[in-house]
C-alpha cells in the first residue's frame, strides 16, 4: 500500500525525499532529512538527502544561491539534519541512476537550512564508505545510528508489512485481537522465567510471560472462539543467532477445531504473508511425521532445499566383531550414513574437519568409507571387511567415486549429528537450492522426552493433548505417546509451533502427574486452569508463529538482530542503554530484596 504524498506533508516539509519521481519534474518541494553524502564537484555541491522513504540527490549551485545559503551548504557534514527547498528537475541526459528509486530526478536547491548538526559518527552510516565490517558491539552501542542505514531500515518496513498483513488476515477470518497480561505467574514452559518482584506483596514475584498460553486457553473457555495477538514474550535462556530474551510472536487460538483446522489456518497465514510481502507462492506444504523427519534428515526442522537424505546402515554391520559397532547395535543404537557424491577425493584434512563437526554435534566420532573403482576402503579397514561396505553402499545408493560418512551411536545422538553434517555439507558442497522456498509441517511429535536428570519432560509444553486421551496415558509407556502437536518449518527454520490442547481436567491432571507434579502442587500452580476445565471447556488448539524469525527469512537476514530494532547481545546485554544495571539500595529495600554475591550463593560465574 503506497502512502499518499500529501499524507507526508507537515509544517516543515511538503514531500518525503524518497518519494520523488519523474512525474514530479517542475514541482517546487521542501524536503527534510539527513545528509547521507556530500560531494563538491568544482563549485557545484551534491547532497544525497536521506529520510525514511529513501534518498534523493540535491544540487546546490553557487550562482543560484545567495552567499549565506551556499555557506550553509559548504559547511554540511554527514548526518547533519537539513531542510532544503528547491525545484524537482530531470537529471541531465546520461546521469540518471537506475539503482535509485529517485534516480531519474534531482532537486535544484534554492534554500538550505541547518536544523541540527551532527558530530562525526563512530562508524559511517553510508555503508559504501565503510571499508570493512564494523564490530557488532560497536554497532549495538550506537544502534540508533546503525538504524539509519537504508538496508537495515528497510527490514523494519518489511516487519511492519508482515505485522499489518497478519492482522488483516486474521480479521478477515473472524479473529479478535485480545491483549493478555504481561505480569503473570510462573508456568513450566521449558525455559527460565524473568521474575518481577512485587513491592506490595513482599517476597512474592510476577513472571514475564514466556507465552500467553494459559490465557488464550481461558479465552476459548470464555467463548471467544477465535483469538490472536501480536504478543511480546520473554525467556531467560542462552541465546543464538535466531534467539533473543524478548521476542514477538503471532499468537493464535481457535475453539471447536481439530489439527487439520489449525494447520489449514496457519498455512494460509504463511501463504498470505509470503505472497503479500514477497510475491512468492509457497506451493505445496508436505507433512512429515516427527519420526520420519528424524530418520530421513536427522532434524525436526529439516531444510528441504538440500535433497540428500540419511540412510540407516545398521543391518549391514551386525556381528562384525568390531567392538564399537557391535556395542552400539546390541544396545539398540543405530549406524547412520550420509552419501557424499563424488566425495572419494576428500583430503585427510577435510575428513578430519568433518570428524570434528560430528563430535561437536554430539557424536563420539565419525567413520568414512570411499568407493573406489577397485572396491571399498575405509577408516576402519582393519576391523571391518569391505563386503560390509558393499551392502551399506548399496543401501545408500553409492557409486564409484562416492564417499560414505557414518556415525554409530544411540539414535538421538547419531541422527542429529548426521543431520548437522547434512546441513553443513549442503552449504559447503553446493547441494542447497539457494533461491527456493521449501515449507513443511512436522506432525506427530512425542508427547514426552526423557529428562537427562531423570524422569520425563514435555516435548512442547504440559498443556498439549495426547493421542489416545486418558486411556493412552494410562496404558502406554509415556515415551511412546504421541502428541497432537505440529511445527511449521521453512528452509531449515522452525517458524512456529502449536498443538491441540487438553480440555478435560482428568487428562490435564494425569499429564501433570506423569511429569512429577502431584495433585496438590497442580492445584497450587494451575488451580485456575483446572477449575476452568470443569466449566464447559470446548475442544481447542492453537499456534505461535515467530514474527521475528519470519521477518528474518522475508528479508534474507542472517540474525534476528537485523530485524529487531533494539536487540540484546548473545549475553542478553543491551549495550546502548546499559541494561541490565544495578538497582539503588533504597529501591532494593522497597522491594524487600537483597543482592547476594555469586560466591556467597555458590554460583559458578564461568558457566
Amino acid at each position: 500500500m503506497k502512502t499518499p504524498d500529501d499524507a507526508l506533508s507537515t509544517a516543515l516539509r511538503s514531500r518525503a525525499a524518497g518519494t520523488l519521481g519523474a512525474g514530479d519534474a517542475g514541482t517546487a518541494v521542501t524536503l527534510c532529512g539527513w545528509v547521507h553524502r556530500r560531494r563538491d564537484h568544482g563549485g557545484l555541491v551534491f547532497i544525497d538527502l536521506r529520510d525514511r522513504w529513501g534518498i534523493v540527490q540535491c544540487v546546490a549551485d553557487p550562482e543560484r544561491l545567495d552567499e549565506a545559503a551556499f555557506g550553509v551548504v559548504e559547511r554540511l557534514r554527514a548526518e547533519d539534519v537539513v531542510r532544503i527547498e528547491g525545484e524537482v528537475v530531470e537529471r541531465p541526459q546520461g546521469t540518471a541512476n537506475p539503482d535509485m528509486a529517485t534516480g531519474a530526478v534531482e532537486v535544484r536547491v534554492s534554500r538550505c537550512r541547518l536544523l541540527a548538526a551532527s558530530r562525526t559518527p563512530p562508524f559511517p552510516v553510508d555503508v559504501e564508505k565503510e571499508g570493512g565490517e564494523v564490530a557488532e558491539d560497536l554497532r549495538l552501542k550506537w544502534r540508533f545510528l546503525e538504524l539509519r542505514r537504508p538496508g537495515l531500515a528497510a527490514n523494519y518496513g518489511m516487519r511492519h508489512r508482515a505485522t499489518l498483513e497478519s492482522r488483516v488476515y486474521f480479521d478477515d477470518l473472524g479473529f479478535w485481537e485480545i491483549e493478555t497480561p504481561m505480569l503473570t505467574r510462573r508456568t513450566p514452559e521449558g525455559a527460565r522465567d524473568y521474575l518481577v518482584p512485587s513491592r506490595v506483596h513482599p517476597g512474592e514475584f510476577y513472571a514475564l510471560p514466556q507465552s500467553p498460553q494459559l490465557y488464550k486457553q481461558l479465552l476459548m473457555i470464555a467463548g471467544f472462539d477465535r483469538y490472536f495477538q501480536i504478543a511480546r514474550c520473554f525467556r531467560d535462556e542462552d541465546l543464538r543467532a535466531d534467539r533473543q530474551p524478548e521476542f514477538t510472536q503471532i499468537d493464535v487460538e481457535m475453539a471447536f477445531v481439530e489439527e487439520q483446522d489449525v494447520l489449514r489456518t496457519i498455512e494460509g497465514l504463511y501463504r498470505h504473508l509470503f505472497s503479500a510481502c514477497l510475491g512468492v507462492d509457497l506451493g505445496e506444504v508436505p507433512r512429515l511425521r516427527w519420526e520420519e523427519a528424524m530418520r530421513r534428515y536427522g532434524s525436526d526442522r529439516p531444510d528441504l532445499r538440500i535433497p540428500q537424505e540419511l540412510t540407516e546402515i545398521t543391518d549391514a554391520f551386525r556381528d562384525t566383531g568390531f567392538r564399537i559397532f557391535d556395542s552400539v547395535v546390541e544396545g539398540g543404537g543405530r549406524i547412520v550414513a550420509l552419501k557424499v557424491a563424488a566425495g572419494a577425493d576428500a583430503s585427510r584434512s577435510q575428513l578430519d574437519r568433518w570428524t570434528e563437526l560430528a563430535r561437536s554435534s554430539g557424536a563420539r566420532g565419525l567413520v568414512w568409507a570411499k568407493r573406489m573403482e577397485e572396491g571399498w576402503t575405509s577408516s576402519i579397514d582393519k576391523f571391518v571387511e569391505a563386503s560390509r561396505w558393499e551392502r551399506a553402499g548399496a543401501e545408500a545408493g553409492a557409486e564409484p567415486g562416492d564417499l560414505l560418512l557414518a556415525v554409530a551411536d544411540e539414535p538421538m545422538r547419531a541422527l542429529p549429528a548426521m543431520g548437522a553434517m547434512r546441513v553443513h555439507l549442503g552449504h559447503e558442497r553446493g547441494w542447497l537450492e539457494e533461491a527456493a522456498w521449501r515449507p513443511l509441517w512436522i506432525v506427530d511429535f512425542p508427547l514426552f522426552e526423557a529428562d537427562p536428570r531423570g524422569g520425563i519432560t514435555p516435548s512442547h509444553h504440559p498443556f498439549t493433548a495426547p493421542r489416545g486421551g486418558l486411556e493412552g496415558l494410562e496404558a502406554q509407556d509415556p515415551l511412546t505417546i504421541e502428541a497432537q502437536a505440529y511445527d511449521f518449518v521453512l528452509n531449515g527454520f522452525e517458524l512456529g509451533g502449536g498443538s491441540i490442547r487438553i480440555h478435560e481436567r482428568a487428562v490435564q491432571e494425569r499429564v501433570l502427574e506423569l511429569l512429577g507434579i502431584g495433585r496438590d502442587e497442580a492445584r497450587e500452580k494451575f488451580g485456575f486452569l483446572l477449575e476452568a476445565l470443569e466449566y464447559g471447556a470446548p475442544p481447542h488448539g492453537g499456534f505461535a508463529a515467530g514474527l521475528d524469525r519470519t521477518v528474518m527469512l522475508l528479508v534474507g537476514a542472517a540474525s534476528l538482530r537485523e530485524v529487531i530494532a533494539f536487540p540484546k547481545t548473545t549475553s542478553a546485554a543491551a549495550l546502548m542503554e546499559g541494561a541490565p544495571s544495578a538497582a539503588d539500595p533504597e529501591v532494593l529495600e522497597e522491594l524487600h530484596l537483597r543482592v547476594v554475591a555469586p560466591e556467597e550463593a555458590g554460583v559458578d560465574e564461568s558457566r
